[in-house]
């Protein structure tokens, strides 16, 4: 059976998300190749894209360890040699003793041999130069670059380039017309500048970046009155007699800025639509007693509290927290994690689904299909940027099964950079606490080189000596040969080898769950003095006894992931450690991560050089969805361009609201899911 090659193509193209006409239209290239010029063969120099016409003068097909097709081509000036390590019969008849050819590629060699072409271009000599850049575009296997050419001038042909940003508004940031950004990017002059065009600095490009980040604001805009529209159960007062309770029952005062974002949460609560609050604070700063709050604040006006976190040993520990602090004053808490047995997890749904359990926590099995809740009020996220693209897109829907909607409150220890939260988060409210509070000590760090390991391993047994533990973290739980890293296993035995009469325990992900909690509360309880683990330490685990963190391979871990596990000491009185235990050579992002691990505690910094290492997709956590969170504009380098669009979408709203609606229509096409998250 024939297939139509026509809708081969288009499937290729849907790949590339190129199904409608404006899809083409904003299919911009990634760079450019001049064929507006020859070069004489006699005047190319080393790194140069150089195209030039010549006579073969000899062409073969090699053995060299591997079959390659080598010619030289000959014009007035000299000789060029021509190789493919990949070729077909096409090119070796292209390439045929005696033609005229035209090639195109990078000029290198330039020694004894002479310079060289490795795979060029080849085109008909003679042929008329173009009179514009060639465009290069992003592709995908089976489409080639005069395919996506012929369909992106297609599509321009076919559309009406209206420009949807008001006049005054383009005068005001001097910038160029829609209609001239776009065909100048799809077919450059030959005068223009190139440098300006790949570098995304060209007038060209401004106009395209401010459309997107413009096109972004008015789709956070649009989210936030759509989550105004939305019902939902609307908690009176500031501060009912259960969190008076609550209060009692911790056992210590809040710190000012705790109280402060427990009023504006609660604040929030009143409200008769469903509030979409961020909970910003340091490792340590005390954001599990502000959730309490809220908690305690929904659950004495009747409603059901769901709190959620991404990993089981994360939510085993606010389980603990939350059950210890709620059992007491009669609210009944309920677990639910993927670790229990078919029996205990269908009863435990059955406890929330009736409202029997007023307060549950658990992981992503919370937002299972089969798990319903009586009468949810709050939803609390621990960590919202270390869930899925799809797990978040499920929460959000969990309050769309009923008629009225829960007041969500995420929580993050990742502080968002500004530049980060006034483009991905404009839709929320943000809470900060910006103050540790008494009693947490500042965390000393060192940097070793594990030449030191021996003065390290002396220390160790100081600090055990003074009564103290010890977190030792290793990135891998199994040997990797492609990585060569010390592993968990194996640091755990080399360790009691090197710390004799020292009690050692071993923490994987790997584990069961009950003998994770079991090594856990031994840790707790002091019955071990140091703890060798990997990551699932990251998070949530607080043992004030412990002093000293040292982490292995600290080259290997991310900005972020190092600050979150450098949190995990400095929880008690006394003065902690973290040594951060490298191999050399370092790679120069290494250096810089640790670096800045030395050099600051301050987790918004930490956050804002993370940002700049890894880009924005990565650090929300959205890496996985294959989607990208901008296509054109940059989050550091462009945030004044972010400020113009964030200004610009709220007088749009205001004057242009029909301009405003045909903008957020032009870029905002299949992408509205990801306004929910």
């Amino acid at each position: 059976m024939k297939t139509d090659n026509s809708s081969v193509i288009s499937k290729k193209f849907a790949a590339l998300g190129l199904v409608q006409d404006f899809d083409f239209v904003l299919h911009l290239p990634l760079r450019y190749e001049d064929e507006t010029a020859l070069h004489r063969i006699g005047s190319l120099y080393p790194g140069q894209m150089a195209q030039v016409e010549g006579i073969v003068r000899k062409a073969q097909v090699q053995i060299r360890g591997r079959r390659q097709l080598t010619a030289t081509i000959e014009d007035d000036s000299g000789q060029l040699s021509l190789r493919w390590l990949h070729f077909y019969p096409s090119q070796i008849k292209a390439v045929e003793e005696g033609r005229l050819i035209r090639v195109r590629g990078e000029v290198r060699g330039g020694s004894f041999w002479g310079f060289e072409m490795v795979h060029p271009k080849v085109s008909r000599a003679g042929a008329p130069l173009s009179d514009r850049l060639t465009p290069v575009y992003p592709a995908t296997d089976g489409l080639n670059q005069p395919q996506i050419r012929k369909a992106v001038n297609a599509a321009l042909s076919r559309v009406r380039l209206d420009d949807t940003l008001p006049e005054a508004i383009q005068q005001q940031y001097q910038l160029a017309p829609f209609a001239q950004a776009i065909q100048l990017l799809h077919n450059p002059p030959k005068q223009a500048d190139t440098v300006s065009l790949i570098e995304k600095t060209h007038p060209a490009w401004e106009r395209i970046k401010f459309d997107e980040l413009l096109a972004q604001q008015l789709a956070m805009s649009l989210a936030r009155a759509t989550r105004q529209n939305q019902k939902a159960y609307a908690m009176k007062g500031q501060g009912s007699g259960l969190v008076q309770r609550l209060l009692a029952q911790v056992g210590f005062a809040l710190t000012s800025a705790q109280d402060r974002v427990s009023r504006e949460i609660l604040a929030d609560m009143q409200h008769s639509y469903p509030m979409q609050r961020l909970l910003q604070g340091d490792v340590g700063s005390g954001k599990t007693v502000v959730a309490a709050i809220a908690a305690a604040h929904a659950i004495d006006q009747g409603f059901q509290v769901a709190v959620m976190a991404p990993t089981e040993i994360l939510a085993e520990q606010h389980f603990k927290k939350f059950s210890a602090w709620f059992e007491p004053l009669g609210i009944s808490t309920g677990w639910l994690a993927g670790s229990l047995t078919p029996k205990k997890k269908q009863q435990a749904a059955a406890d929330v689904a009736n409202g029997t359990t007023e307060l549950v926590v658990g992981t992503q099995a919370l937002i299972q299909q089969h798990v319903s809740f009586e009468r949810l009020g709050l939803m609390i996220v621990d960590e919202q940027h270390r869930f899925g693209v799809g797990q978040r897109l499920s929460l959000a829907r969990k309050g769309e099964q009923q008629a009225v909607a829960p007041h969500q409150l995420s929580m993050s220890a990742t502080p968002i950079p500004r530049t980060l939260a006034m483009t991905f988060f404009a839709d929320l409210d943000v809470s900060v606490i910006d103050k540790l509070p008494p009693g947490r000590t500042p965390v000393v760090t060192k940097l070793f080189a594990d030449a030191r390991r021996g003065e390290l391993l002396a220390h160790v047994h100081e600090v055990i000596r003074q009564g103290r533990q010890v977190y030792w973290v290793c990135p891998l739980v199994e040997e990797s040969e492609a990585l060569q890293l010390q592993t968990a296993t194996d640091t755990f035995q080399r360790l009691q080898e090197e710390l004799p009469g020292l009690r050692i325990g071993l923490l994987h992900g790997r584990l069961p769950t009950q003998e994770k909690t079991a090594i856990m509360s031994a840790f707790h309880g002091h019955a071990l003095d140091v703890l060798v683990a990997t990551t699932v330490i990251e998070v949530g685990v607080d043992v004030p006894n412990a002093s000293l963190m040292i982490i292995e391979h600290a080259e290997r871990f991310g900005l972020a992931q190092l600050h979150q596990l450098r949190g995990r000491v400095g929880r008690g009185n006394n003065e902690s450690v973290c040594v951060l235990l490298y191999q050399t050579p370092l790679s120069t992002v290494a250096t810089a991560r640790l670096k800045a691990m030395y050099e600051t505690q301050d987790g918004f910094e930490i956050a804002r050089r993370d940002l700049e290492q890894r880009g924005p997709g990565e650090f929300l956590g959205m890496r996985q969805s294959g989607m990208a969170l901008l296509r054109f504009a940059d989050i550091e380098l462009d945030a004044p361009i972010a400020e113009q669009a964030r200004d610009t979408a709220v007088l749009m709203q205001a004057q242009y609201p029909e301009a405003a609606a045909a903008h957020l229509q032009r870029w905002a096409r299949q992408r509205a899911d990801l306004l929910r998250i």
